[in-house]
């Protein structure tokens, strides 16, 4: 017998456009923007709720004036094991630096997953949160974005610019 969890979302503005914040009493479980590469169902989202994305919120508001930059919201992330290793990989990365696929790679400890853990990466259900935007090609390229290239970029330039550093 599986057990439903109870999620519901609100839409935030930002900077970057409206981002939906999709969450169950455990934690926050999903963050998409708009015409994000996969987006997130009614069913997955739960009902719109005023209030859902609670610390959340504050804690993006304050990321995107450059206030915070370390995310402490309780997380429900739900995936394979292979996708927690590396979404967890992804929190390890330091506010304003980035880390290639292969980077990733060698820190989940396995060389050979490199496409893996570009897909894996992909699939995070928590952008900017959980920093997917802060692995890059080898050769320091944006690549992929599920949110776009173009909103990767600005979240990178916003850390470069908080944390006075060059990022690419």
């Amino acid at each position: 017998m599986s057990t439903t969890i109870a999620r519901s979302h609100e839409v935030i503005d930002s900077p970057i456009g409206p981002l939906t914040v999709v969450a169950s009493d455990a934690g926050v479980c999903g963050l998409y923007m708009q015409e994000h590469r996969w987006p997130v169902s009614e069913q997955q989202a739960g009902r719109r709720v005023a209030g859902a994305a609670g610390v959340a919120a504050d804690q993006l508001a304050a990321y995107f004036a450059g206030e915070l930059t370390d995310f402490d919201v309780p997380l429900d992330l739900h995936g394979t094991d292979f996708q927690l290793r590396v979404w967890n990989a992804l929190r390890q990365i330091p506010y304003g630096h980035t880390r290639s696929y292969l980077q990733q790679s060698q820190v989940i400890g396995d060389v050979r997953a490199i496409r893996a853990v570009g897909t894996a990466n992909g699939r995070n259900p928590v952008s900017i949160i959980v920093p997917c935007h802060r692995v890059v090609g080898s050769d320091g390229s944006l690549t992929g974005y599920g949110g776009g290239v173009e909103r990767k970029r600005f979240l990178l330039d916003l850390e470069s610019r908080v944390a006075g550093e060059t990022l690419f």
